[in-house]
Formats: C-alpha cells, structure tokens, sequence
C-alpha cells in the first residue's frame, strides 16, 4: 500500500466572521492525481494556500511528503512545486528567462532537469525567446507547469489550471499531469470543472468549507440510487417548471442542452418510461420533446449533495 503523501486533519480557517475551510480531513496517496473539486469560494485555493504553508490554519494540522507545514514550512517548501490560479511568472520576462530564474530561485539549471519538462517543454521551446506575456492562455499554462517542476519537485499543487484556457489546452494538460504521474509525482488539484474530476483517481467534493465527500469518481457516481432522465423541449424555462410538477419528481435542474430530472427512488413513478414523461409534456404543449434515461454524473452528485 502507498503511503500518503499529504494529510490534514480538522483543518479550519476564518476571515473574520467567514468560514473559509472548516474540518477538513483527507489523506493523498504518493503518485495520486487528487482532484478537489467545487464551485469559486468553495475554500479550495484557502486549503491550498495552507497546506504549502502560504497562510496558517486557525486549528487542525497537516503534513506534505511526511513534512509539517507549520513547524517544518522551510524545508517543505523546496520540495513541493506550487501553479496558483493565476498566472504567476513574470511577464516581461522571455519563456527561457523565466525558466532559468525559477530554476536558479531551487538552486538547478534547465539542464540538470530538462529530462523531468521536456516533454512540455519541447511545445514552448519554439518561443523562447518570447516574452511570457505575449504567450496564448495554453502556452502560459505550460510556461507555468514547467517552472513549477524545474527543481523536482515530490509534490504538485495545482489551483484551477485549466480555468481561462481553452478546452483543446485542457486536454492536453490533463494529458501532461497524466504522464507525470507515471513518473511517481503526487498531485492535488483544484477545479471547478466537474468533467475534470473524471481525470482523476480519486476527489473530494467541497462546498462553502466542508468536504461533502470523498471517493473515486466511479464511487461517487455509485452513490446516485434514483432514477434520471434527460429532458429537452423547445422551451427550457418552462420545462423545468412544469417537470416539478410531474409526479414522482425529486428534482429538475437545467444540465447543458437537456434539463436533468430525478425522480424518487421509492415512488412508484420511477417505473414510468420515457412515453409517460413524454406524454406528459405533450399535455402541456411542450413541443419537440426529447426524453430518455441518463447515467449520473459527479456534477448530478454534487448538486444532490448541495441540496441535502
């Protein structure tokens, strides 16, 4: 069994009469992709902050890569590799440059490390004589992940890298951290994107401060018992209003292009078929319906969470 490579206990923080982050536990597993995974303000870039001894908890305790991030901040520092939200480097700066002073900051070179980015950086190395400024959100993105390896580190913390970027660059990101992992680095990552907690081994659903769950993304989709149709018509608004009403329904929320509607699992409604559904829009003059079974997905789990 792996050991954990970052633990928190209780961890609690306030601004004023705010509760940034309040009783967190969870434990990361060495050569884990850990996705936290809630909506701005949810206390994710807070816990971050914490654990890479930014900002000190008001209780609780925590340890990276077996290190406290109170007692033993120094030395903790030189062996995570922190990407904030925002982009960081310096913007007058060439691609190269930036890397040779984060490189220099860890006491290393480019080249004692070029084997760790050149996968990533081969992508960037055609501007690198560019200022970083004038890169594409995509090409920040890998400028950024490249300094934050430059010095190998055991342990990466990713606050929201694939937020502003384009879906194209998020994929290949994913596809980056993926590759990494196989070289035996641990990563915590944040995001909003509730696709993106499919791309990880394991996630932890937070909301307002507290962790609502924890499990791989198929143990939370398990978790969902009750029946789920997709839902679309000609007019959403009033498809979600009138799908409220329908007998058996737990709930309707809008989803993308369909409206995600659940209906309670001990009601004898959850035996309906798609035509009962169907037949009852008609009744209200909804037209061009469209109506069939949907599997849950980690975004149906977390607002089911929300809600209870």
């Amino acid at each position: 069994m792996s050991k954990a490579k970052i633990t928190a206990e209780n961890l609690s923080k306030s601004y004023g009469s705010v509760q940034a982050i309040k009783d967190i536990n969870l434990s990361v597993q060495e050569g884990e992709i850990f996705g936290l995974i809630g909506p701005d303000g949810a206390g994710k870039t807070t816990l971050f902050r914490i654990l890479t001894s930014l900002l000190l908890p008001d209780s609780g305790a925590a340890t990276v890569a077996g290190l406290d991030i109170v007692k033993d901040y120094k030395r903790l520092r030189t062996v995570i590799g922190y990407m904030p939200g925002r982009f960081s480097l310096y913007q007058d700066l060439t691609v190269e440059e930036n890397l040779e002073f984060f490189a220099s900051v860890f006491g290393t070179s480019i080249r004692e490390n070029y084997d760790l980015i050149a996968p990533i950086y081969v992508q960037i190395e055609p501007f690198k004589e560019r200022r970083a400024g004038a890169l594409s959100g995509g090409m920040k993105q890998k400028l950024a992940l490249c300094c934050t390896l430059i010095h190998k580190p055991e342990v990466l913390f990713l606050d929201e890298p694939g937020t502003g970027v384009d879906p194209v660059s998020r994929k290949e990101f994913w596809d980056m951290l993926r590759n990494l992992r196989q070289q035996g680095l641990t990563m915590l990552v944040s995001t909003p994107y509730m696709d993106e907690a499919e791309l990880c081994d394991r996630v932890a659903l937070i909301q307002k401060g507290e962790i609502m769950a924890i499990d791989t993304p198929k143990g939370i989709t398990a978790s969902f018992r009750q029946p789920l149709f997709a839902v679309r018509s000609d007019n959403m608004y009033q498809l979600i209003k009138d799908l409220r009403e329908f007998e058996g329904a737990a709930d309707c929320y809008a989803f993308g292009e369909y409206a995600h509607l659940k209906l309670e699992q001990l009601s004898e409604s959850w035996k309906l078929s798609e035509s009962s559904i169907h037949d009852f829009l008609l009744s209200k003059n909804h037209r061009n319906i469209e109506v069939k079974p949907a599997e849950p997905t980690v975004e149906d789990c977390f607002i089911e969470l929300m809600k209870n």
